[in-house]
């Protein structure tokens, strides 16, 4: 039997994922790691099956539209393009993803004094 456990987590302002497995049967361990990019869709989806969805939400509506596109340019290498419409998902319903990924949006925008919260659904 596998056991696998995945987990996301923050350092020095850098998003890092990392997963590690071991067989109940047999001596087989594996353990991976990285940083930097998207995390894999195979281990955010574990993490959003496990833990639920956290919304990142604008608490100034008038927050710097050119300041909250550069964070998102910056967290995401999106394009200009793709950072238009993710800033206006954040302006409207917020942006869903992982807590840790919208824990590191977050901080860039506070450190660029743009007022967001976090939510997260009872578990």
């Amino acid at each position: 039997m596998l056991i696998r456990d995945t987990g996301q987590f923050l350092d020095q302002g850098t998003l890092w994922w990392g997963t590690e497995g071991t067989c109940r049967n047999c001596p087989a361990a594996w353990c991976e790691q990285d940083s930097g990019g998207a995390t894999p869709e195979e281990i955010r989806q574990a993490l959003l099956t496990e833990h639920g969805p956290a919304r990142l939400r604008l608490t100034a509506p008038e927050a710097n539209r050119v300041t909250v596109l550069r964070v998102l340019r910056e967290v995401h290498e999106l394009s200009p393009a793709q950072a238009r419409a993710r800033a206006g998902e954040l302006r409207t319903s917020g942006l869903v993803g992982t807590l840790v990924e919208m824990e590191l949006i977050a901080a860039r925008l506070r450190a660029r004094s743009v007022a967001v919260t976090v939510e997260t659904s009872p578990s």
